[in-house]
């Protein structure tokens, strides 16, 4: 009986489950690295926003810090300007006229005598100024030239007629001043009782730009 038993034939058993189980690995790798690279692309798109989007909100910050803490260039050119603006007593020049403030007179009701005078609308205000010709030909000074600003940056025009029948000596009507001569004139302006002066805008002529001299209360 031991001469018929054959030995169990293994060869035959051996290839078919390993074949399996190569096949089985094989499949499991390729979902894993399906999976893998599928996880990997959504971490970078969600990287991606994430990071886009807090760059922009720190410049966003930075900006907005940087404006709020640095005055804008026309601001600082009106500082300067304001700096740079003469006062009561400074000499101030345009074209061909050298002036200077020496007094400001406010709240006058009336000018002139009681029977040849004018009264004031609001109050008179009086613009005591000398006037030099530092050009090389004659040159007409004229009150109606001349501009008084208030607080608000309102213009108002010198009062011609008033200044004529009530200041004799204002030299501010129609003056024509030769070269290297001086006058001495008031500007008459006839404003509100409750104005706030700032400054006075002098001009050698109509066309000029001007020069603006302080008077702040």
């Amino acid at each position: 009986m031991h001469g018929n038993q054959h030995p169990p034939q293994y060869g035959y058993a051996q290839p078919y489950p390993q074949t399996v189980i190569v096949q089985k690995k094989g499949g499991g790798c390729l979902r894993g690295a399906l999976i893998g690279a599928a996880v990997l692309a959504g971490l970078v798109v969600v990287g991606g926003i994430l990071g886009g989007s807090g760059g922009r909100s720190t410049g966003s910050e930075d900006t907005t810090v940087t404006e709020a803490s640095a005055p804008t260039k026309e601001q600082t050119e009106q500082k300067r300007t304001e700096q740079r603006r003469p006062g009561i007593g400074d000499p101030a020049k345009d074209g061909k006229f050298s002036f200077k403030v020496t007094k400001v007179e406010k709240g006058v009701e009336r000018v002139g005598g009681e029977y040849l005078g004018s009264d004031a609308q609001g109050q008179y205000v009086l613009v005591h100024v000398t006037v030099k010709n530092i050009g090389d030909e004659a040159q007409l000074f004229s009150d109606s030239s001349q501009k008084l600003i208030d607080a608000r940056g309102r213009q108002y025009d010198a009062d011609s007629g008033a200044a004529a029948l009530g200041l004799k000596n204002s030299n501010a009507f129609l003056n024509n001043i030769n070269p290297g001569n001086a006058v001495s004139g008031i500007l008459l302006f006839d404003v509100p009782k409750e104005f706030r002066i700032k400054a006075i805008e002098l001009h050698d002529s109509a066309f000029s730009d001007g020069v603006t001299v302080a008077l702040n209360d």
